[in-house]
C-alpha cells in the first residue's frame, strides 16, 4: 500500500528511533549515537548503532539498516502496512486508508521527483560551462568559496525559453509533468510553454531530508523581480517549507548549532559558511505557522534575524503575532537585532562570525519584543493610559492557547511589568564635560506636525495602503516596475497583505513568462485566491477620490509620481516609529549612543518631512 510521503514523514518524525529501539535492546550513549549488541544476531560486543538525527541504525556485523519502520518491521517479523499501523498507533496517527486517486498521486509524486532532481543537475552542470561564467563569477564575488557552491548545489539557469525543457524532454519527461512540477509555465494564451527560470543563480530549495522539491532564481543585475520562487507543486508548499531546513536539522542535532531564522538564501549560506549552520529561511513569505512548527521540530527557541532595517523589524513582529498563539511550555521564539543597514550576510563579511554571535548572545524573548511594541514611545502616566494599554495586553493573552503559557504572560505583562509603570521611575541624567546636567537639543523630537492629519491616524494609514494597492492594479506596467518596492512596503492591515502578496505573485510570474499584466487578470486573479471582496473595494471609484491617481484613466506619470509619494508616506510613519522607540531608549539611558542614534534619525526624518509639502496627505 503506498502512503502520502507526508504522512510517512509525520509518523518518522514523531517518534524518536531510539525510543523505539529501546524498547526491546539495551542501548548504551556513544557520543551522539547509542550502541547496543545487535538484536538481529548473537554477538558479545557491541556494534550495532542508533542515530537519532539521521533516524537509521546500523549492525556492522550483519548488516542490518534501516529506519524506525524498518526496525519494527523487523524485529517483530511485520510487513510494511502492519508496522506503519503499529507505530501509528504509538504516535497518535491516524493512518490514511488510501483510494486508487491517491495510490496515483502519490507514485506521481516520486515521478515529480525525479523530474526536480534532473533539472537540478541541469542547472548544476550549466554554472561550470562557458554560459555560467559570469553566474560563478557572481557566486565568487559574494564570497562563496567552491565546496559552498557544490553542497548547496547552486546552479544557472541560461537564457532562452525551452532549454530546460528540451533537456528534460529527452531524458523522458514529458511536458505535463514538467508543467506540474512549475519547472516550465504555460501561457494562457496558448503559445508554447517556457522556462521558468531564465538567466539567474539557482538555488535548489530542499525538503527536510534533503530531497530536491523546488527552486529559487536571483538575477544577476537590477532587472525585476530579483528573486523568483517555484510555485506551489504537489511537492512544494512555500509556507510550510524553509530553505536549508534539512542542513539546520543535522547541525541542530549532531553540533547542537543554535537555529537561526534569516531573511534570504544568501544569508543563510553566508551564515552556514562562516559556522552558523543552524541558519534557515522562509520562502518569499512572512514566517507562517507551518514554518514555527518546523523549526521547533529541531530547536525549542529558534533565534529570528531579519535584516535591520525597519522591514527586517517589522517582520520579527508579524513573526511574533503568528507564534503567539501556538506557544507551548518549552517552545517559543527568540529575537536578535541587527545593526542599523546591515544583513547576516553583510555583518559576517564586514566584522566576521564574532560580530554575528554578538547579534545572537543579545537575542530577546517574544514576550520582550511584544511588550516593546505595545509601550515604546508612549507615556503611561495616568490610569487611563495604563488601563488602554492593559486592555491591548490581554487582546495578546487571550489568543495564547496553551493555559500554562497564558498564566504566565499574564504574570509577567499584567502584574509585573504593567504594574511597574505606575510607580516613580528615577532616570539619572547624563553630564556634559562641563559638569552640567544634558538636555535634549531643539529639534531631536519627534516631528509630527508638519503634515495635516484628517480623523483617525489609523484609519488614515489604512486609507493610504488602499489607494496604494489600488494604483497597483489600476496601473498594471508599474506594478510590473515597482513590484519589489511593494512587496517591502509596510502595510498594517492583514488583508491588504494578502492582497499585496497576490498582486506580487502576479507580477513575477509575468516577469518569468514575459507577458504583460493587464487589470481584468489582476482582479480575476484575487478572486481566484479569495479576496474578491477586497478586489471590490480596492476598484470603486469612491476609492479613487483619496487619491486621483489611483483611477485607471490617470496618466502613468501621474500614477507612479502618487505611488512613489505613498510609499515615501508610509517609510515616514516607520521612522516616526522607530524615532519614538529610541527617544524612550533614551530616556531610560542617557548615554551619547542614545543620544546621537535619536539626533540622527530626527535628522533623517526632517529631511524627508522637507521633502513633502503640508497639503500632501490631507
Amino acid at each position: 500500500m503506498a502512503f502520502p510521503p507526508s504522512f510517512l514523514e509525520e509518523l518518522r518524525s514523531r517518534l524518536t528511533l531510539s525510543s523505539v529501539v529501546g524498547r526491546r535492546v539495551k542501548l548504551a550513549r556513544a557520543g551522539r549515537e547509542y550502541k547496543a549488541c545487535c538484536p538481529f544476531h548473537n554477538e558479545k560486543s557491541p556494534s550495532f548503532y542508533v542515530n537519532d538525527d539521521k533516524n537509521f541504525f546500523h549492525c556492522f556485523g550483519c548488516g542490518a539498516h534501516g529506519d524506525v519502520i524498518g526496525f519494527t518491521m523487523k524485529i517483530d517479523n511485520l510487513g510494511f502496512l502492519e508496522a506503519v499501523e503499529k507505530l501509528a498507533g504509538e504516535a497518535g496517527l491516524e493512518v490514511p486508508r488510501l483510494s486508487p486517486q491517491a495510490r496515483q498521486e502519490a507514485e506521481r509524486a516520486k515521478t515529480l521527483a525525479g523530474a526536480v532532481e534532473a533539472a537540478c543537475v541541469w542547472f548544476q552542470t550549466k554554472l561550470r560551462q562557458p554560459e555560467g561564467r559570469a553566474a560563478l563569477g557572481y557566486l565568487h564575488g559574494r564570497g562563496l568559496t567552491d565546496e559552498t557552491i557544490e553542497r548547496f548545489r547552486l546552479g544557472f539557469a541560461p537564457e532562452g525559453r525551452s532549454h530546460l525543457q528540451a533537456a528534460l524532454k529527452a531524458q523522458g519527461f514529458e511536458t505535463k509533468l514538467l508543467l506540474e512540477a512549475g519547472l516550465i509555465g504555460q501561457p494562457d494564451d496558448g503559445r508554447d510553454p517556457f522556462d521558468f527560470f531564465r538567466n539567474r543563480v539557482i538555488f535548489p530549495i530542499t525538503d527536510r531530508r534533503g530531497r530536491v522539491i523546488a527552486f529559487g532564481g536571483r538575477v544577476m543585475d537590477d532587472s525585476k523581480p530579483k528573486y523568483l520562487n517555484s510555485r506551489d507543486t504537489p511537492l512544494f508548499h512555500k509556507r510550510e517549507n524553509l530553505y536549508a531546513l534539512d542542513k539546520a536539522r543535522v547541525a541542530v542535532g549532531e553540533r547542537k548549532a543554535q537555529a537561526i531564522v534569516a531573511e534570504g538564501y544568501m544569508d543563510v549560506i553566508a551564515l552556514h559558511q562562516a559556522g552558523f549552520a543552524g541558519a534557515v529561511a522562509p520562502l518569499g513569505t512572512a514566517l507562517t505557522e507551518g514554518q514555527i512548527q518546523a523549526l521547533w521540530k529541531i530547536h525549542s527557541e529558534p533565534v529570528v534575524c531579519l535584516d535591520g532595517d525597519a522591514a527586517g523589524q517589522r517582520a520579527a513582529l508579524k513573526a511574533a503575532d503568528v507564534a503567539l498563539p501556538l506557544l507551548k511550555p518549552g517552545y517559543a521564539l527568540r529575537f536578535a537585532t541587527l545593526p542599523a543597514g546591515e544583513d547576516p550576510d553583510s555583518l559576517v563579511k564586514r566584522d566576521g562570525p564574532g560580530a554575528m554571535q554578538g547579534v545572537l548572545s543579545q537575542s530577546r524573548s517574544l514576550a520582550d519584543i511584544v511588550w516593546s511594541s505595545e509601550t515604546d514611545g508612549r507615556a503611561f502616566d495616568s490610569p487611563d493610559r495604563r488601563a488602554a494599554l492593559e486592555g491591548r495586553l490581554r487582546e495578546h493573552i487571550q489568543r495564547i492557547v496553551d493555559p500554562t503559557v497564558r498564566r504566565a504572560y499574564e504574570s509577567e505583562w499584567v502584574f509585573t511589568r504593567l504594574r511597574a509603570l505606575g510607580r516613580p521611575v528615577f532616570v539619572p541624567r547624563a553630564r556634559t564635560g562641563t559638569g552640567r546636567p544634558w538636555t535634549p537639543k531643539a529639534g531631536t523630537g519627534p516631528v509630527m506636525g508638519t503634515f495635516r492629519s484628517a480623523g483617525d491616524v489609523g484609519l488614515l494609514r489604512v486609507r493610504q495602503e488602499q489607494v496604494l494597492l489600488a494604483t497597483a492594479i489600476g496601473h498594471p506596467n508599474l506594478l510590473m516596475a515597482e513590484s519589489e518596492a511593494l512587496a517591502h512596503a509596510d502595510l498594517t492591515d492583514r488583508r491588504l497583505e494578502l492582497v499585496r502578496q497576490a498582486l506580487v505573485d502576479c507580477a513575477h510570474a509575468a516577469a518569468a513568462d514575459e507577458t504583460p499584466l493587464d487589470m481584468r487578470g489582476l482582479i480575476a486573479h484575487l478572486s481566484r485566491v479569495g479576496l474578491a471582496e477586497e478586489a471590490d473595494l480596492l476598484t470603486k471609484p469612491t476609492l479613487y477620490e483619496h487619491g486621483a491617481f489611483a483611477d485607471p484613466t490617470a496618466s502613468d506619470e501621474a500614477a507612479r509620481v502618487g505611488f512613489g509619494h505613498l510609499l515615501t508616506l508610509l517609510s515616514r510613519r516607520r521612522m516616526e516609529d522607530e524615532l519614538r522607540e529610541s527617544q524612550q531608549a533614551l530616556a531610560r539611558e542617557a548615554s551619547a549612543e542614545n543620544l546621537a542614534r535619536v539626533e540622527g534619525q530626527a535628522a533623517h526624518l526632517r529631511a524627508q518631512v522637507a521633502e513633502l509639502a503640508p497639503e500632501d496627505e490631507g
